[in-house]
């Protein structure tokens, strides 16, 4: 289903953003 497929596709996009700022910003963690 595509709700399915948007939820998948916005978590993806979200654990990249996440780790790309854990690596760029690590001092906020």
């Amino acid at each position: 289903m595509i709700v399915f497929e948007i939820i998948g596709a916005a978590l993806a996009v979200a654990a990249i953003v996440y780790l790309v700022v854990a690596l760029v910003a690590p001092e906020k963690f």
